[in-house]
């Protein structure tokens, strides 16, 4: 489905979206991609602390707000879609269009635009699972009672730093993480892993953490370094990204966790109820 043109001007047509429609463009900026399912995790939410009674009603609303923001020329849908659980209009992908990227520019004052591109199949499906520890995140959140305080993607997670030798380096992790309770904060840096690295690129990241941690940046920003979660599609590719790394004698394997998503979340949130449903390594 084409975008329509809209005869009016975008200040005109800023004048017509809700705080939830900029929530949506600004969800879509932040992690680049989401099909309409993220959409309605993060801004439709249903169930226990929703407002939305069930999953599908909460979906039908979504399809028609993103339909509507589409047709203004806000939003538009990636050539492609990402098999899985789910169907038709729940698995298309939207991204940014040139309308919506000016807008939310227009309003932090700022100049220029990005470039949008059909992704590739890698790098869609990737950013969608991001996009899907994110939503995790904040339903966990929501129900349990601890709060998200910030959560940065890609590129606004990036670290760049002066390596010892004196050269720069950005380290690059999908998120990066702040949570908390009344009491306390908890720092992450968060690694989506899709099994498709070889371990011997797993320990390169994970070496490039250890130089970031030596450099003192992030420690003279927060006061501390967050701890590494390596996040994995199943126990066994966590077990094997543990191995590797309490047998590589240049890391210090306490900066590390590898987990599955369920098991990741007492670790970015150890205040959460919510018990881990797999395995912690």
């Amino acid at each position: 489905m084409m975008a329509t043109r809209s005869p009016y001007g975008l200040g005109a047509l800023a004048m017509l979206l809700t705080g939830r429609d900029l929530r949506i463009l600004e969800d879509l900026e932040r992690f680049r991609l989401l099909d309409t399912r993220l959409v309605q995790r993060l801004q439709f939410p249903s169930g226990p602390g929703g407002q939305h009674v069930s999953k599908s009603s909460a979906t039908r609303t979504a399809v028609r707000v993103l339909t509507r923001l589409e047709g203004h020329g806000f939003i538009a849908r990636v050539g492609r879609r990402v098999g899985g659980a789910g169907h038709g209009s729940s698995q298309t992908v939207w991204q940014l269009a040139a309308s919506g990227e000016r807008l939310l520019r227009a309003r932090r004052g700022q100049d220029g635009r990005r470039r949008y591109v059909d992704p590739s199949t890698t790098f869609l499906a990737h950013t969608l699972d991001v996009a899907r520890y994110a939503a995790t995140l904040y339903e966990t959140a929501r129900t349990t009672g601890f709060e998200v305080l910030e959560l940065q993607a890609e590129p606004e997670s990036w670290r760049p730093f002066q390596a010892a030798h004196g050269g720069a380096i950005t380290l690059k992790p999908d998120l990066y993480l702040v949570t908390a309770d009344a009491e306390s904060e908890t720092h992450s840096f968060i690694e989506i892993d899709r099994d498709t690295e070889h371990l011997p690129a797993v320990l390169r990241k994970c070496r490039l953490y250890q130089q970031y941690r030596q450099s003192g940046a992030e420690q003279a920003a927060r006061d501390l370094f967050p701890i590494v979660v390596w996040v994995t599609p199943d126990e066994g590719r966590a077990r094997r990204i543990r191995a590797a790394i309490d047998g590589d004698q240049t890391l210090d394997p306490e900066l590390f966790i590898t987990a599955t998503a369920d098991g990741s979340l007492p670790v970015v949130a150890p205040y959460s109820s919510t018990q881990p449903k797999g395995g912690i390594s």
